[in-house]
């Protein structure tokens, strides 16, 4: 605790960094104890740590495109029945994510990953499928939920990075969030297409989507990584989407010291060992510095 308020008595932390309280000032320097220790360091992240970088969730108002909840659009029965529509939606979020920034949160998971890399295991597993974690430098990361900028052939199931902007030309200037504007007139012939010899399938995003299971070894490296750390950071996260919602709680009881870092307290938060409320931005760079 002494090290940790000398620093922000001697500025070594900025001064937009000075809100933590009297308590939160002891807790983190425990947790920062706990961290040092550590063999295994697993980093939970959702969406808010993206709606930081000004990525809208999906949950609340702003999760709406046009006048259509996620829920039906991110769906195997939705592309199915208007694939171009659905591609509209995920185009608009390819750009939205493409044009997003990694905030101070994610460079300081990729700085704390890179340091430690020869003394501890770190795992980023994340719900958010924007590749801001990548781009920040993170290496050790397992997308729960797929990521936007993959696409998989629907009919030989090959997955390629595709990180062209429009993935198609059809796509250009098309999938703004218009409110009076609610289908799609794109041919599915002018749509994404698997360009693997003797296949020419039709490509959807690499999307978990609901309705669908996730992939078995994406599961079994973050159940690796989960039963195994010895510190747990929860990041931005209702803590509502199973099953990541139920990683934190599991290594708790197992143990492992959780923290989690968000802007309000969740149904999971009293299981877990520390809580720091404010914008992961502001947080994390304390945490892992």
């Amino acid at each position: 605790m002494f090290r940790l308020a000398s620093l922000l008595r001697n500025n070594s932390i900025s001064k937009g960094q000075r809100w933590l309280s009297t308590r939160d000032t002891s807790n983190m320097a425990k947790f920062r104890e706990s961290l040092k220790a550590a063999k295994g360091v697993a980093i939970l992240s959702g969406a808010g740590i993206s709606a930081e970088s000004g990525i809208p969730t999906f949950r609340g108002p702003e999760g709406y495109w046009r006048k259509w909840p996620p829920t039906l659009l991110a769906s195997p029965r939705a592309f199915r029945d208007d694939p171009s529509l659905v591609w509209e939606f995920y185009h608009y979020r390819r750009e939205l994510a493409r044009k997003a920034k990694p905030n101070p949160g994610h460079k300081a998971i990729a700085h704390f990953e890179a340091r430690h890399a020869k003394s501890k295991v770190v795992t980023v597993i994340t719900q958010n499928v924007d590749a801001l974690h990548t781009r920040a430098g993170t290496k050790n990361i397992v997308e729960l939920h797929g990521n936007l900028f993959k696409t998989k052939c629907t009919k030989c199931g090959d997955v390629a990075i595709n990180i062209d902007s429009p993935i198609c030309e059809a796509l250009r200037d098309r999938g703004a969030p218009d409110q009076d504007f609610k289908g799609s007139d794109i041919p599915i012939k002018d749509l994404p297409h698997c360009k693997k010899p003797d296949c020419g399938g039709l490509l959807r995003p690499f999307i978990v989507w609901f309705g669908e299971m996730l992939e078995l070894s994406v599961m079994e490296r973050a159940d690796a990584a989960m039963t195994t750390c010895d510190v747990v950071l929860v990041v931005g996260t209702s803590s509502l989407v199973t099953p990541a919602s139920l990683f934190a709680p599991m290594a708790s009881l197992r143990g492992a010291v959780v923290a989690e870092f968000n802007i309000a307290k969740t149904p999971a938060t009293p299981d877990f060992s520390y809580y720091f409320e404010g914008p992961s931005g502001k947080t994390l760079p304390i945490a892992l510095a």
